[in-house]
């Protein structure tokens, strides 16, 4: 019994980190180091009523969304997973501190209408 459930454990312990990997990314996030690293998104998702010039869309406003969605987001935005040119440009460069930090920035920025 002892033998089964530590091969278990060792199976599992893994998947455990995988899972929760995102999750402990976001938390080791620095909030002021994010505020600096964070200048050229708050250029345009920081903008009131801001709309992006080709093709005409209102850029979503990020303040206030969670560390975990946004450290998400960058992550699919860097390898190519989510497509849009300029998002892509601006995370393909980034660190995973770069992506923590910046998230827990934007998880403690005000909201926008």
């Amino acid at each position: 019994m002892k033998f089964a459930l530590r091969g278990l454990l060792a199976l599992t312990a893994p998947l455990a980190v995988a899972l929760f990997a995102p999750v402990a990314q976001a938390a080791a996030g620095n909030v002021d180091a994010g505020r600096v690293k964070a200048n050229t998104c708050m250029g345009c998702h920081g903008i009131p009523k801001y709309n992006n010039v080709y093709p005409t869309y209102r850029v979503p406003k990020i303040g206030g969304q969670s560390a975990e969605y946004i450290g998400a987001a960058l992550t699919a935005y860097k390898s190519g997973e989510r497509s849009h040119g300029t998002m892509h440009a601006q995370a393909a460069s980034l660190s995973d501190q770069d992506i923590a930090d910046i998230a827990a920035f934007i998880a403690t920025a005000p909201k926008h209408p």
